[in-house]
């Protein structure tokens, strides 16, 4: 299986962290328009908060690039294609331009405005307020959207490559199981073949030691009936002899 992808680990803290900046970037932008002094309290604080999550940004942005830094490098070890690899590096790039760009907005200065931290009138933030969360809304529509339908399509057609290895896994290895059985079949039917042909052989070899064991007892039933008749014969000779002896004597 391929091993685990770096870009994965920390796009979705990326992603998550873009969503937090960017009501925060607004609402900066939107102070600063209608401050009378960069030491205003409101803008100062609007400043840190966003400096804060920009530095947060910054470092998981930073983590990103090296994760495509070593994708590129060897795309196939984790399984994705050229297409994929490009995809990541223009995300990687336009969250980094994005970035960028509230970088240089802090950098500059609140200007053309007289000297004082009084606020405009009230009503001038409300107004910029519905304006705020009207693009805020816009922005949550669009881009964020984007952003997550992106990192869920990848990830449903990252589970579903998984799927599709594990699924041949198993088609290979019920393939192997099939095989195996089929051989262990064919072994089977090869060794009851030879299991028939010696059982004919064993008759056959019974019949002829059968047969050769019948004619050893006829041919030892023969010579024991010629030695009986020639002992027979034998013992008459000797018998008329002694009485010829007794006789002559």
């Amino acid at each position: 299986m391929a091993n685990a992808d770096p870009f994965l680990q920390v796009q979705a803290d990326v992603v998550s962290t873009l969503q937090t900046s960017r009501p925060l970037f607004s609402s900066y932008l939107r102070i600063r328009s209608l401050a009378k002094s960069p030491s205003n309290p409101e803008l100062k604080q609007a400043r840190s908060e966003l400096e804060s999550t920009l530095t947060e940004l910054t470092a998981d942005l930073n983590d990103l690039v090296e994760s495509v830094r070593a994708i590129e490098q060897d795309p196939y070890r984790y399984g994705l294609e050229l297409e994929e690899v490009q995809r990541r590096r223009k995300l990687v790039d336009d969250v980094g331009d994005e970035v960028e760009q509230m970088h240089q907005e802090l950098q500059q200065a609140v200007s053309n405005a007289p000297t004082g931290d009084a606020l405009p009138n009230p009503t001038e933030f409300d107004a910029a307020l519905e304006e705020e969360e009207r693009g805020r809304g816009r922005g949550r529509g669009s881009d964020g959207d984007d952003y997550y339908a992106s990192m869920e399509q990848q990830r449903q057609t990252e589970l579903m490559h998984e799927q599709d290895e594990q699924l041949d896994g198993v088609f290979r290895t019920v393939g192997n199981l099939r095989q195996q059985a089929d051989d262990m079949g064919r072994e089977l039917e090869d060794q009851a073949h030879l299991i028939d042909e010696v059982d004919t052989l064993a008759d056959r070899v019974g019949g002829k030691l059968s047969n050769g064991m019948s004619r050893i007892k006829y041919i030892v039933r023969k010579n024991e009936d010629t030695w009986s008749s020639f002992c027979i014969a034998a013992l008459i000779f000797v018998l008329v002899l002694l009485l010829i002896l007794l006789i002559a004597l």
